[in-house]
């Protein structure tokens, strides 16, 4: 992927730097394989807020996305590459050789008419998927599931790759290098897509302006220093008053702090993605 860039003509334009989708498919992808997508506003079920600083934004429709890859030892052909309103990485069309068709994350480096398969053990290439167990040591993949069958959790936003570094010697688990630096256990039996996620230069994009920001669905950020006290642990005070104490957030913690509490899947943790020069890094 390219970025756009744009003459200087405003202080606006000279910052800008979007994407290029110039590759992608411009027929927006067969119908059949999306669902509504209704606007909920960064609420949930019971009409809290439970996402800040979201509403608006364009209408989506949710792609139905092939995470499990389970259709195995039958080819596919890359029929299409699509944008996705709703992830930072790009869609690839799949027709297989049954004539079904099914989305998946789109990997770096897959073009229109190549063929992919799915399987226990299959070639080490772009867009084909297998067991971890059978990756070779050092082999980069993206969409790998943390449970057999359960779909792929692991590396789907853009240009997001995991490095594998072999298997245990109970044969039960394989090693990963997570992208945050994490070393964690999955199961050998997880199914992984080989080669990195597309759209590698999403990082890169430079919104410009607010209303892009706004039509992505985002909405404004207020300073907890100009809430009112009851709101915001910084707010209250005479004018533009030191926060006093430590930074917090909405909810009163430190920032910074470490709020995971997941020791369900502690086990799975080899080495975790926190520095020892921090004071809330694991032991």
């Amino acid at each position: 992927m390219a970025i756009r860039k744009f003459k200087p003509t405003t202080s606006t334009r000279r910052k800008t730097a979007l994407a290029d989708r110039s590759h992608l498919n411009k027929d927006g992808g067969p119908k059949g394989l999306t669902i509504p997508k209704k606007k909920k506003a960064g609420r949930n079920n019971q009409g809290k807020i439970t996402v800040r600083h979201r509403g608006g934004g364009f209408k989506r429709r949710i792609r139905i996305v092939d995470y499990k890859r389970d259709k195995f030892g039958i080819p596919a052909k890359v029929t299409g590459l699509y944008f996705d309103p709703n992830r930072s990485a790009h869609l690839a069309l799949l027709l297989y050789a049954d004539g079904e068709r099914r989305y998946i994350i789109a990997p770096k480096d897959l073009k229109v008419g190549d063929t992919i398969i799915s399987g226990e053990s299959t070639d080490v290439l772009p867009g084909n998927a297998m067991m971890v167990k059978n990756i070779p040591s050092g082999t980069a993949v993206h969409s790998v599931e943390n449970m057999p069958g359960r779909g792929a959790v692991f590396a789907r936003s853009a240009g997001q790759v995991i490095i594998v570094q072999g298997i245990d010697p109970t044969g039960k688990y394989v090693q990963l290098k997570m992208p945050s630096g994490e070393i964690r256990l999955v199961f050998a039996e997880c199914m992984a897509t080989i080669g990195q996620v597309s759209n590698e230069d999403n990082l890169n994009v430079k919104l410009g302006k607010a209303g892009r920001k706004r039509n992505l669905g985002w909405r404004p950020e207020v300073r907890g220093m100009v809430m009112h006290p009851a709101e915001h642990p910084h707010g209250g005070g005479e004018g533009k008053g030191v926060i006093g104490g430590a930074a917090k957030d909405i909810w009163g913690n430190l920032i910074g702090t470490r709020t995971r509490k997941n020791r369900r899947t502690e086990k799975f943790i080899i080495k975790t993605r926190r520095t020892k020069n921090r004071p809330y890094a694991k032991k």
